[in-house]
Order: C-alpha cells, then sequence, then structure tokens
C-alpha cells in the first residue's frame, strides 16, 4: 500500500475520523458535512483535502454539487497491512511473530 504515512496521518485528527463517520453511513456534500460541526467551512475543506491526498474520500461531481464518499479500497488495503503485519495465523491458533519478545515498559528506556 503506498502512502500509508499520508493515510495515518489523515486519520490522526478527530475531525477527519468524524468525517470518515459520517461518510460511512452516505455520501454528503462539504455543506453537508460542515452542518454537522462547529468550525469553519474552510477548516471543512482542508480536513477534506487531507483525506482525500490519503485516498481516503473520494469526490463526485452532481449537477452542482460536489459528492463524498469513502474509498473503501484503501481501508481494505490497511487492515490487509495491518493483518501483514502482525502475522496473524488465520487459523485463530497462532500468535504474532513478535511472541516472546520482552515487552518494553516506561521504565526500560
Amino acid at each position: 500500500m503506498g502512502e500509508i504515512n499520508k493515510v495515518f496521518k489523515a486519520i490522526s485528527d478527530p475531525t477527519r475520523r468524524k468525517i470518515l463517520n459520517l461518510l460511512g453511513n452516505k455520501d454528503m456534500t462539504a455543506g453537508e458535512i460542515a452542518e454537522q460541526f462547529s468550525i469553519s467551512k474552510p477548516s471543512i475543506s482542508h480536513h477534506l483535502g487531507v483525506l482525500k491526498q490519503a485516498d481516503l474520500v473520494q469526490d463526485d461531481k452532481r449537477g452542482q454539487f460536489i459528492y463524498y464518499s469513502l474509498n473503501s479500497t484503501v481501508f481494505q488495503d490497511l487492515i490487509r497491512w495491518l493483518h501483514d503485519l502482525l502475522e496473524v495465523d488465520r487459523s485463530g491458533e497462532g500468535e504474532g511473530k513478535n511472541e516472546g519478545k520482552r515487552k518494553i515498559s516506561k521504565g526500560d528506556n
């Protein structure tokens, strides 16, 4: 999955996560999204831009309006990447590759 840093940056912000939750229910215009927040429309536009750069949302012009929707492919890629990172045994019997490694606590630095 390319550009994973952009994905993590995009989902690190609570406003953007709320936008993603809203779009998980239905496609929305920027105005409809902005109605759900007490921040300026330019701020919403900025957040949508970050989400678009990470390819988490897509826009589609319909008449005079631009509708935003989730790009589920990127979420599927993210889940696959996390799954591979943990090397989860598909049978549910195995542990991740880090099994047995010492966990570092705050005092271990």
